[in-house]
């Protein structure tokens, strides 16, 4: 691999991919620091009915991502994820517009389909520009501009907390919907991926839901994901709950998290090469979660705040570690086992478990930590332990179901491109 910065890939179709990350997360990371305030002051909505509409939409969303990355591996996942971008900016502007709850609906389901089709597009697009032995590497530095551009985007939208004006809210609106038009005309300026040939035999529609090692792959990476509500709202709940510990201590942890993974997640991945070294990521990225909900439970044990406080920071750069561990090895194994010409499809059907535990994760983990205290935080670690373990024995059985190679790179229509190589 290359000497490069955490953030900064390898130049040509690596580096392009970045830069459109970053710009498509600068957006987001505004929109993310408001949106539960614009719904509610600007456009009129109830905290309940929010919650409702953003449930159903992303519920669609996950749907979506299948047939999505299907059209990706038909016709091209460049003008797919292109299309898709500008189908988000869309729908993010339709945000500044709507009023009432119908509206919101809508636009949050267009939202949350273009979103999720996205997701499986540019996956697509990745697998197609860049050999199999390289995708984990550029989806750590992937990860890494997430992180840096959600967190410069979380500042622009503090601001517009900051002076609590309509204007201001309106303003990261348009920010983000401008964001996904300039990721879109990055992504256009990509090489154009001719899509492989389709695998032998009949081509059935979700041919990935008929195949049940990988759905079992992807069903224990969504219990891995719980992970994802556990940062943003079962630790704040936790520490206002059950701790002493002051309440702005959840941003800390935020930020702990993000510049943590911004600035160490392509070091935890470049070990990660194959299924088997994969497998082994996932297998210890459990044990160091179970070891994160540990710590953080022992924020509760004595009163005192600098306890409970040294308990979470410590519990939180468990967190840190055990989460780039087990998204190196999530990678591997959703494009490894993803046959040629589905890229699209499968990493469609793969992301839906991060529908998946932003959907049910926020009931499970109100009921397992704010209720049943210590004992819930112990629970949730073991299950992190279970799917992590049961994960290597799935993944063997896929591979062996396996009848031809898995990586087969797609055409590209330029006569050089740059890779990790």
């Amino acid at each position: 691999m290359n000497k490069t910065s955490a953030l900064l890939p390898p130049s040509g179709p690596p580096r392009v991919l970045a830069v459109a990350q970053f710009v498509n997360s600068l957006g987001d990371g505004a929109y993310y620091a408001t949106s539960a305030l614009y719904f509610t002051t600007v456009v009129g909505l109830a905290p309940a009915r929010v919650g409702l509409a953003l449930t159903l939409a992303w519920a669609v969303g996950s749907v979506a991502g299948v047939p999505l990355g299907r059209a990706a591996d038909r016709r091209g996942p460049r003008g797919t994820a292109v299309l898709l971008a500008l189908a988000t900016a869309s729908a993010v502007a339709a945000f500044l517009v709507v009023r009432g709850f119908w509206p919101f609906l809508a636009a949050a389901c267009a939202y949350a389909t273009a979103q999720s089709g996205l997701s499986a597009a540019r996956r697509a697009l990745l697998a197609g520009l860049v050999p199999p032995a390289a995708r984990t590497g550029l989806l750590a530095h992937l990860q890494s501009t997430l992180n840096a551009g959600l967190a410069l985007g979380a500042g622009a939208g503090g601001l517009a907390l900051y002076a609590g004006s309509r204007a201001g809210f309106l303003a990261v609106f348009a920010l983000d919907a401008v964001a996904f038009l300039v990721c879109a005309l990055i992504l256009a300026a990509l090489p154009r991926v001719v899509p492989p040939a389709a695998p032998a035999g009949p081509r059935r529609r979700a041919a990935v839901l008929r195949d049940r090692p990988y759905v079992a792959v992807t069903l224990l990476n969504a219990v891995l994901l719980l992970r994802l509500p556990l940062l943003s709202l079962g630790v704040p709940l936790w520490i206002a709950e059950r701790t002493e510990a002051p309440q702005w201590l959840a941003s800390a942890l935020f930020v702990l998290n993000t510049v943590g993974v911004t600035a160490f997640q392509v070091r935890a991945a470049r070990g990660v090469r194959s299924l088997g070294t994969a497998a082994r990521a996932v297998r210890r990225s459990g044990v160091v979660l179970f070891a994160s909900c540990a710590v953080s439970a022992l924020s509760a044990v004595a009163g005192s705040p600098w306890w409970a406080a040294g308990a979470l920071v410590a519990g939180g750069v468990l967190f840190v570690a055990g989460e780039m561990l087990h998204s190196a090895g999530s990678w591997q194994i959703g494009f490894d086992l993803a046959p040629a010409g589905r890229t699209g499809e499968y990493q469609g059907f793969f992301g839906t478990g991060v529908a998946v535990a932003r959907t049910l994760g926020p009931l499970l983990l109100t009921a397992l930590l704010v209720g049943w205290g210590v004992p819930g935080w112990l629970l949730l670690g073991a299950l992190f332990v279970a799917a992590s373990w049961a994960t290597g024995p799935v993944v063997r059985w896929a591979a062996a179901s396996r009848r031809t190679p898995v990586h087969c790179q797609p055409k590209v229509d330029t006569p050089e491109v740059s890779t990790y190589g």
